[in-house]
């Protein structure tokens, strides 16, 4: 078993091979893909670390596999493929919930075909999936420095970038039609409604600016919205004026406007409206609260606490 990038790199290309030999209403069409798209997912995640695909366990036995030191009598255990797709939508930041989405469904679909009496993807046609699956494949092969031509080959890659201009121009036209029809309402309130909205508004976004949230202008009613998303790639950390200040990258997922009620859902939609771009969290603790400190002054409170714990534990014996 190998959890090497370059075998499961290869696999995947050998999968879709497979499957683009099949008609794309063949039930093997969809089958094939979705072997190449796990294998395709795994590639992705050794590109960061193999051990990431190894099974965790008490004994790091697995673990030792992935650097090497694995013992020969004991066999590599890989991770299930729901978590690899988790570690994708945590780790690569252009692969959206949307793509997670879509790929349980097809690993969900191949499970049903492979283990049970039913013919699932003969019930799944692809105009339910295919957008999905090639907007996946897209965002895992850019992760690993490759190209949708290198995996699917030229004509099928013309295909691909067909569909999801398609589905892409799809999303554009529907979310523009949203947010005209939320500015048309509000454009229609009174003047002293506006300014109302807006101005509570703005009082719920800079409260929620201290709970994860960020404050960005609303594309229907001009005023101020919120938008909240997924972090990703490492903190840093530094220490500014003795506050432990903690900043991290946030990929958007979730757009709301308390003033118009407009909301977007998934980072295809908030690219539309130009809110899709990365933002950075930025944290601040005290350095007690960062390194899990207690103040000189609380020590008779923990001590108490302690103690009185202890009685507890003490009574019940």
């Amino acid at each position: 078993m190998s959890w090497e990038r370059d075998p499961l790199w290869a696999k995947a290309r050998l999968f879709i091979e497979r499957a683009i030999d099949f008609q794309r209403d063949d039930p093997f069409f969809g089958l094939w893909c979705s072997f190449g798209l796990e294998t395709l997912a795994r590639a992705a995640i050794a590109n960061i670390s193999p051990v990431l695909l190894a099974e965790p366990d008490r004994d790091h036995r697995y673990l030792l596999h992935a650097l090497g030191r694995g013992s020969e009598r004991i066999s590599r255990k890989s991770i299930d493929i729901a978590r690899v797709l988790n570690l994708c939508h945590e780790l690569i930041e252009t692969f959206t919930k949307d793509h997670l989405t879509v790929c349980l469904a097809l690993v969900n679909r191949r499970n049903e075909e492979l283990h049970t009496g039913a013919a699932a993807f003969a019930a799944y046609p692809t105009n339910q999936w295919l957008a999905g699956f090639y907007g996946a494949c897209e965002s895992l092969c850019a992760s690993l420095d490759e190209t949708i031509e290198s995996l699917f080959g030229e004509d099928e890659a013309k295909v691909a970038r067909s569909v999801l201009e398609g589905d892409r121009n799809d999303t554009k036209q529907r979310v523009l039609s949203r947010v005209s029809s939320h500015k048309n309402v509000f454009q229609n309130s009174s003047e002293q409604e506006k300014e109302t909205a807006h101005a509570d508004a703005e009082k719920e976004a800079n409260t929620l600016a201290y709970q994860g949230y960020h404050r960005v202008k609303c594309p229907a009613c001009e005023g101020t919205a919120i938008v909240k998303g997924n972090a990703f790639g490492k903190e840093v950390v530094s220490d500014e004026d003795g506050d432990i200040v903690v900043r991290q990258a946030v990929s958007p997922t979730f757009f709301s406007c308390s003033a118009c009620q407009l909301k977007l859902e998934g980072y295809a939609e908030l690219e539309v409206c130009g809110l899709g771009g990365y933002y950075t969290r930025r944290t601040t603790f005290t350095p007690s609260e960062y390194y899990g400190l207690i103040e000189p002054d609380d020590l008779p409170y923990h001590v108490e606490e302690y103690l009185a714990g202890n009685m507890r534990e003490y009574d019940n014996e």
